[in-house]
């Protein structure tokens, strides 16, 4: 985006300040950034002593042997105490923790006292298992309450868990088992996935036959669906049968605050998927602080719901650890926002009066797609603060999701951060920041982020480059696990002494950050620096397109061709003159530069179970590649569609 089509932006979204009622009783306030910019090490104690600890720390950071960071390394914790035990001591045993809805339509709500009798059963059991202080838990879990149960119980007998997404295959599984030489995993028979039983179990059995996974000595498994399942005697346990029958009572033992607290998989750059690890101290606190004020809860009276999946780090930190230690009352929902209608994530958010919802730009789209009167069938005036998180979220999107999910009255904070940083780092504060609609803005209190050119010099306002972290941060990753030259090479070779986000990013004139997603979906046509975001955004501006998914493929000419693959809104036509509209729009909009060579519309594009665009299987369409694996995608025939439409759509002026 050139700096005057970024201004123009500016200019033509007002920005939208906080209601005066939220900044008048804000949890956090402007001189929380000042109190962190003069002392940031004092603040993050400061922040440490939200939680309970059984050894007070008193050193903050430890940054003896960068990039290798010890957090309150002399304090002793335990993450499951935090998140369940000392809210039933302090008297809110009665209130509620989760509000489970399976996507048949069955519910259970589960108050704290509930949580800490499950958890406490399930940490004997494990127990009895054999499962010591140190062994790794592989968890593959669909979403149910006993999926957090299982998360927390293992933190509580400080036992690392590896919580694997329930749509990943039984490779991706066995890889994850060996790389974390897990010793035991917990499972269900199934989950329910757009109205039907989808099975788990199967993918345990197969996986546990690869080479690397004989160590694994007991299946736990947890009966949802009532599907049959192959049983291996010796091996597997149903949960009910082990958990149900333990003491409902278990004493937490307090661990060192870098002690491992879970290992969790992202992709990597060389196929072999990156175990982040993520410790207890640091990790808590700044999860813990970060939804306390990113989302300006108020655990008596909110109802929050973030609509990932524990599979993810956004489920991890902002369904399980960060809400849970503020003794918050959130939703749970297993399945899909279309089963069994398109409104259903609307109905939940009446049922529930949900006040607090953090979902993903891919999501918002999906549902601008359907339509403006599925949301205004229901009531959604519990609503006050809306959240986002995954990816840039396009201008517009987040336009449509104020206006017709937030009533056009509630602040929208679009975070960002990674499974790597474990929390938000970069995120306008409800009570605080006037936002703008598509940037991230500023760093959290606490938190150093800037934006540097190719030789690490900070760029001007109205400049772009890469993002980076120039201080560590409490919740940041530790190493790749088994791997410290690997943690070394991927995230602090690129520029000295700074963690290299991976994504570009661009400041405006008023010095906030807008992200421009991964470098790698960067597009170099003639010489020039072209956001895959920037063209999307651009794409969706138009009123008969609702989502758009851009990629680069190599051209002889111009180095790389900008391909764009479209989803129109409905009752556009897919008439001739469409194409040619389009271009000329994205023309219009950031210069002809980044006009598209292809634009193909397509009726849906290939998201894995998560919501992710698999841009990589674009781009192999677009290099007419034979495609990469397909297995994390919901439904792999999007492809074949795609490709079968790719010869006649393509414009190649």
């Amino acid at each position: 985006m050139s700096n005057e089509s970024l201004a123009n932006l500016l200019r033509e979204e007002r920005r939208f300040a906080p209601p005066a009622e939220l900044a008048a009783n804000a949890n956090v306030t402007a001189e929380a950034y000042e109190r962190a910019k003069a002392d940031r090490l004092g603040f993050w104690a400061e922040q440490a002593h939200r939680l309970t600890w059984a050894t007070e720390p008193n050193e903050t950071l430890d940054w003896s042997n960068p990039p290798f960071a010890k957090w309150f390394a002399d304090g002793k914790l335990n993450v499951a105490y935090n998140c369940v035990d000392r809210h039933v001591e302090n008297g809110l045993g009665d209130r509620v923790a989760l509000h489970f809805e399976g996507e048949p339509g069955d519910t259970r709500s589960l108050t704290y006292a509930d949580l800490q009798r499950e958890v406490s059963q399930a940490a004997h059991a494990l127990t009895e298992l054999g499962v010591q202080t140190g062994d790794r838990v592989a968890i593959y879990m669909p979403m149910i309450p006993e999926t957090v149960v299982a998360m927390l119980a293992c933190a509580r007998i400080g036992a690392p868990h590896s919580v694997v997404f329930g749509g990943f295959s039984a490779d991706a599984l066995a890889t994850r088992i060996k790389d974390a030489d897990a010793r035991v995993v917990i499972t269900s028979d199934g989950g329910y996935r757009r109205g039907k039983p989808s099975a788990l179990k199967p993918a345990v059995d197969e996986a546990l036959t690869r080479p690397g996974t004989e160590d694994v000595r007991s299946v736990l498994v947890v009966r949802r669906t009532g599907q049959d399942v192959e049983w291996h005697e010796g091996r597997d346990v149903w949960w009910h049968e082990i958990v149900d029958r333990q003491p409902e009572q278990h004493t937490p033992e307090a661990f060192d605050a870098e002690h491992p607290l879970f290992i969790l998989y992202t992709s990597g750059t060389t196929g072999k998927p990156k175990g982040i690890l993520h410790t207890t101290g640091g990790y808590l606190t700044q999860v813990s602080y970060t939804h306390h004020a990113v989302f300006d809860l108020k655990p008596e009276s909110d109802v929050y719901w973030c609509t990932a999946d524990v599979g993810w780090v956004t489920g991890h930190s902002y369904i399980v650890y960060g809400p849970l230690s503020n003794g918050a009352t959130e939703v749970l929902y297993e399945g899909t926002p279309d089963t069994p209608h398109q409104g259903r994530w609307w109905e939940i958010v009446q049922k529930y009066g949900v006040s607090i919802l953090y979902t993903a730009p891919t999501a918002i789209r999906a549902c601008m797609k359907w339509g403006d009167d599925i949301p205004a069938k229901f009531d959604l005036s519990s609503l006050r603060i809306l959240g986002s998180v995954g990816e840039p979220i396009n201008p517009e999107a987040w336009v449509w999701y104020r206006k017709h999910i937030g009533g056009d009255r509630t602040p929208v904070v679009d975070t960002w951060w990674q499974t790597e940083t474990g929390g938000m780092m970069i995120t306008p504060l409800p009570g605080v920041t006037a936002t703008k609609p598509g940037s991230a803005q500023v760093p959290l209190p606490g938190i150093s982020a800037t934006v540097v050119d190719d030789e690490a010099n900070e760029v001007p306002d109205g400049a772009g480059g890469y993002l980076v972290l120039t201080e560590p941060w409490p919740s940041m990753l530790r190493t790749i696990w088994g791997d410290d030259q690997r943690y070394l090479d991927t995230y602090w070779a690129r520029f000295e002494n700074r963690y290299f986000a991976g994504d570009g990013a661009k400041k405006d004139d008023d010095g906030d950050i807008w992200l421009l997603g991964r470098v790698d979906d960067v597009m170099l046509v003639s010489g020039h620096n072209i956001s895959t975001t920037e063209v999307e955004s651009a794409l969706v501006s138009h009123p008969k397109v609702a989502e758009a998914a851009v990629v680069g493929a190599t051209d002889p000419q111009t180095t790389q061709a900008i391909c764009a693959f479209v989803i129109l809104r409905g009752g556009a036509a897919e008439d001739e003159g469409l194409v040619e509209e389009l271009r000329a729009h994205v023309a219009k909009q950031l210069g002809p530069i980044a006009k598209p060579k292809r634009i193909l519309p397509v009726a849906e594009l290939p998201k894995t179970r998560s919501g992710k665009i698999m841009r990589r299987l674009l781009r192999d369409v677009a290099e007419n590649r034979a495609l990469g694996d397909v297995t994390t995608l919901t439904d792999s025939s999007v492809m074949e569609l795609i490709q079968t439409k790719l010869p006649s759509a393509a414009s190649e002026d």
